[in-house]
Formats: structure tokens, C-alpha cells, sequence
């Protein structure tokens, strides 16, 4: 470190903050009186004399050996090979940001730290470190960057149902709406359509694609062990609110056949409108009745059953019958319960 000439104090801009009664790091308001005068401050010889620190408005006191055990800027300052700065009451000013200084003190007491998880709160450290000229904490945020770089961090994580019970246990304590896609090829009792196996593929890659865009903000859960063959269910603060059921019977030949469907723009929406239901958020009215289908379709008579709407779980089942060998099925387009 570089002594500086008694004329040039080494510190840059001296920023004034009140005092009140304090014994770790508090964050201050800057006072809104005049500019006390300063003093030189030598610290030779001060030993276990307790100091008072002001770093960037956050107060801290500790003791100028703990100041001085590693070769330092700060020990330059408090061995009295630097001038300090303090204000009219004590206070020892240090014109750097101060929301790591509490770590670097307890690096420098005992040469241990508990690092933040963080990436850039540790790229802050280790630029708070450099200007301190501490070189071995230095050393330890690029080691542990490097660490964090090499490391495998996984984008999502995407929970298999095993039971009913870990089911509702999931969705009861999620503090986030949650998707559910249920799928179980074996359920089925009839064989296949042509494009079914190929439409249940598409469902389980639309999946994949909205858990790795939503997944900081919609719990994802896989369920292989339902009754359903394909099925979509939203859920939102704890209770479902849309199920879509993307399988159906046809009579396409003499024989019954079971139809797997791709939903596409629908399973969009009910993903969309479960969105609005992310904690601490309350849904908005105004949303909700823009959102809902069961709202624009109600009667007038139905303005009264207001909450029950809200209530209901939106099920839409995309069935669709063929009229062949003119059996009684007919056509049933999609409808909801």
C-alpha cells in the first residue's frame, strides 16, 4: 500500500449520517445538516481499542487488531500508515458500499466465511475484497466461482406422483399454481387411432416446453399412474380450476377405438389464466370475468350464483363421435360440465 501525503486524506467523497445507538450494521439516512468539520485519525498503537466504522451508511464496530492482523489496506489505515477520516463524533468514514462489510470483518477475525449462494453477491464480495487488497478472501470467491461454474445446475425439477396422498400433499403446500399432465398409455381398453400415439407424444412435449418456461413460477407434476389416458389439470392456490380431457371413443371401424387428441391452443389458455393465481397475488375480478368462459355464458338469472362461478372447475372434454354405421352416438363437439 501507497502512504499518503498528510494534505490528500485518502478517502474520496465524505458523505454525513446520524448516529443513534448502535452495535452491529444498520443502513442510515444521510443527515440533512451542515458538513461537520474532520479530523486526521491515527490509529498506531490502538491494539483491542474498539473503533466505530462508517461504511457507506452502514455502522459497524469492531476492534483495530481485528483491523490489522492481515496485511491490508485497512491495516494501512489503522497502523497509522494512512490517514482516516472520522466526523465530529467518532465516526471513521469509508466511502465504500457497506452490504458486505460485515463478511469481511469476520474473514478477517478468523480467516473463515460463509459465502452467499449467489453468484453475484459473491462477484460483490470479491470486488469489495480487491479494493481492501485481501488478497486470500480474493482467492476464495474465484475458487468458488469456478466451482459454481463447473457445476451442474439443473433448470427445473419435475415431481412424479406416486401416490394420491403425495398428490394433494403437493398441490396443498405449493405457494405456486400448479400443472398437471397425466398420462398412462396402458389404461387403455380399446386399441388406437392412426394419429393417437402421435398426439399423446405432442402432449407430453408441450409439457416439457411450458416446465422449462414457466418453471420459476408454475409448479410442473407428471402423474403416470391416474385412470386417464391423457389429461391436463390446473389447480391454483390449492384447489383445481380446469381439467382438459384429451381422449375420447370413436367408431371409426366395426369396432370401438379410443382417440388421443392434441389441445393445443386450449391447454395455452388454462395455462395462461392459472397464471393469475400466483402467491401472495389475489386474481383480479376484472380478469377472472374476462377469462372465464362459464361468466360469458352465464344467463342474467346467473349473476347471483357470482361466487359459485368462480368455484367451478372448468372440464372440457374433447370428445367427438363419428356417425358411422348410423349408430346413436351422433357428433358431441366439445363441451364443458
Amino acid at each position: 500500500s501507497t502512504t499518503a501525503e498528510p494534505s490528500k486524506p485518502t478517502s474520496c467523497r465524505v458523505v454525513i449520517y446520524l448516529q443513534r445507538e448502535m452495535s452491529g450494521d444498520t443502513c442510515l439516512c444521510p443527515a440533512s445538516g451542515a458538513k461537520p468539520k474532520l479530523s486526521g485519525f491515527k490509529g498506531g498503537g490502538l491494539g483491542n481499542k474498539y473503533v466505530q466504522l462508517n461504511v457507506g451508511g452502514s455502522l459497524y464496530y469492531t476492534t483495530v487488531r481485528a483491523l490489522t492482523r492481515h496485511d491490508t489496506m485497512l491495516k494501512a489505515m489503522f497502523s497509522g500508515r494512512m490517514e482516516v477520516l472520522t466526523d465530529k463524533e467518532g465516526w471513521i468514514l469509508i466511502d465504500r458500499c457497506g452490504k458486505h462489510f460485515g463478511t469481511i470483518l469476520n474473514y478477517l477475525r478468523d480467516d473463515t466465511i460463509i459465502l452467499p449462494q449467489n453468484r453475484q453477491e459473491i462477484k460483490e464480495l470479491m470486488a469489495e475484497a480487491k479494493y481492501y487488497l485481501i488478497q486470500g478472501l480474493v482467492s476464495v470467491c474465484q475458487t468458488a466461482l469456478q466451482d459454481k461454474k463447473d457445476s451442474y445446475q439443473p433448470v427445473c425439477n419435475i415431481p412424479i406422483i406416486t401416490s394420491l396422498k403425495e398428490e394433494e400433499r403437493l398441490i396443498e403446500s405449493s405457494t405456486k399454481p400448479v400443472v398437471k399432465l397425466l398420462y398412462n398409455r396402458s389404461n387403455n381398453k380399446y386399441s388406437y387411432t392412426s394419429n393417437s400415439d402421435d398426439h399423446l407424444l405432442k402432449n407430453i412435449e408441450l409439457f416439457d416446453k411450458l416446465s422449462l418456461r414457466f418453471n420459476g413460477r408454475v409448479l410442473f407434476i407428471k402423474d403416470v399412474i391416474g385412470d386417464e389416458i391423457c389429461c391436463w389439470s390446473f389447480y391454483g392456490q390449492g384447489r383445481k380450476l380446469a381439467e382438459v380431457c384429451c381422449t375420447s371413443i370413436v367408431y371409426a371401424t366395426e369396432k370401438k377405438q379410443t382417440k388421443v387428441e392434441f389441445p393445443e391452443a386450449r391447454i395455452y389458455e388454462e395455462t395462461l389464466n392459472v397464471l393469475l393465481y400466483e402467491t401472495p397475488r389475489v386474481p383480479d375480478n376484472s380478469l377472472l370475468e374476462a377469462t372465464s368462459r362459464s361468466r360469458s355464458q352465464a344467463s342474467p338469472s346467473e349473476d347471483e350464483e357470482t361466487f359459485e362461478l368462480r368455484d367451478r372447475v372448468r372440464r372440457i372434454h374433447v370428445k367427438r363421435y363419428s356417425t358411422y354405421d348410423d349408430r346413436q352416438l351422433g357428433h358431441q363437439s366439445t363441451h364443458r360440465d
